[in-house]
């Protein structure tokens, strides 16, 4: 069987997530119109910026049909502006609506500006015993993990930088801007996982 993955491809770094994707022998198709999404096992929402993400999610009449195609079981990973955009909550996303499919809180920018950006070991048993290397950019955290998700990652003073909830995978940090494709394959072993 193929594995098709699409990768948003509106704005932030969906190259780097296609190359990632290629390198593992999975077809990636750039998703920019409701027709991309057709026969998709897996979809990814890159990082970039959260506001405007969602303003050309809604612009090219993507909202709806992301949401129906993840209520079928098609699994969702988001990485920072996309982790946000899968939140059900967060103070700061009034003006934008996010697609709100996690059961999770989340928070922008908590790191500040992208001067301040880090790479930082964590570890996930679930990868492997070797830490990974997680580049932060202008990042958010997850401030609270509701009964549905549940929290994956940690930084060492107990902050969430990951979570999950059935096919659907939020982080707050860059794993496509590594040579590390170990999030890459957990995302595929989660969409590809026989319910």
């Amino acid at each position: 069987m193929t594995i098709k993955v699409g990768v948003l491809a509106l704005q932030g770094d969906f190259a780097e997530h296609i190359t990632m994707l290629s390198n593992l022998g999975v077809e990636a198709i750039e998703v920019r119109l409701p027709k991309d999404l057709a026969s998709l096992h897996g979809l990814i929402i890159p990082g970039g910026e959260s506001t405007t993400i969602s303003r050309l999610i809604n612009q090219w009449k993507l909202f709806q049909p992301i949401c129906e195609h993840a209520a079928k079981g098609m699994g969702i990973w988001g990485t920072c502006a996309g982790a946000i955009l899968l939140a059900e909550r967060g103070a700061d996303l009034v003006q934008h609506k996010g697609l709100q499919l996690m059961d999770i809180t989340i928070l922008r920018n908590v790191f500040g500006r992208q001067i301040n950006s880090f790479v930082i070991e964590l570890n996930f048993p679930a990868i492997g015993e070797q830490p990974f290397s997680a580049v932060f950019i202008r990042a958010p955290i997850i401030t609270e993990v509701g009964s549905k998700a549940k929290a994956l990652v940690f930084l060492d003073d107990g902050t969430i930088v990951a979570a999950q909830q059935g096919k659907l995978l939020a982080t707050s940090f860059h794993p496509e801007l590594t040579d590390d494709n170990r999030f890459h394959k957990y995302f595929l072993e989660l969409i590809t996982r026989v319910k």
